[in-house]
């Protein structure tokens, strides 16, 4: 069975999560323990909120090295401000430095007429490359649930896994080797979320 970290700083939904993993399947460690996250096959790091508060749960949680160390070395999935938490910079809260994974920034979006900040609710995602295994049984601009007021703008468009409309064009899912990362919950997601999340379990890399 595969043993997932789903990474505990105080500023994820671990409970729902958690539930949703282990419905496809997983051992599911939620946890800010170093030792555990290291143990695991794979790491979940899911964020809600706002930037600065995730950088500072993650640093008094100890784990903000571990996040740097695992992103380079197991199968991580990030999902909405963890997504976010991989560029360099946010402009929440007037800037606000992230871990600097990716070169890019994290853009509030702007005034759109007729369209409310924040996106929420459900939204057709459109896959960059469908071939990839997190997309597997997942139909091309399928629904996902969103909740969010940023987005990421990654500066290597080649990281883009995914786009959305909401009056712009943003990037919504990001992917490199191991990691994948997606603006959407998918532990919110339903029926094609449960089957990212399926994905994420069987992904061999």
């Amino acid at each position: 069975m595969t043993r997932i970290a789903l990474l505990d700083y105080g500023m994820g939904n671990l409970h729902s999560a958690a539930k949703a993993l282990e419905h496809v399947g997983a051992k599911v460690d939620v946890t800010n323990d170093p030792k555990l996250i290291a143990q695991a096959d794979k790491i979940v790091f899911p964020g809600v909120g706002a930037m600065r508060d995730c950088m500072q749960g993650m640093r008094e949680a100890g784990i903000d090295d571990v996040v740097l160390n695992a992103a380079f070395n197991k199968p991580v999935l990030a999902i909405c401000v963890g997504m976010q938490a991989l560029m360099q910079r946010s402009e929440e809260n007037g800037g606000a430095d992230a871990l600097g994974i990716f070169e890019g920034t994290v853009k509030h979006f702007p005034e759109m007429a007729g369209l409310k900040v924040p996106h929420m609710g459900w939204n057709q995602v459109h896959q960059m490359d469908p071939s990839h295994p997190m997309w597997k049984d997942i139909e091309q601009d399928t629904r996902f649930y969103f909740v969010h007021s940023f987005y990421v703008e990654p500066k290597n468009t080649d990281l883009v896994a995914a786009t959305c409309d909401y009056g712009i064009d943003f990037c919504t899912a990001i992917h490199q080797e191991n990691l994948f990362a997606t603006q959407f919950h998918p532990e919110k997601s339903h029926t094609a979320g449960l089957q990212m999340l399926k994905n994420f379990v069987e992904w061999k890399i």
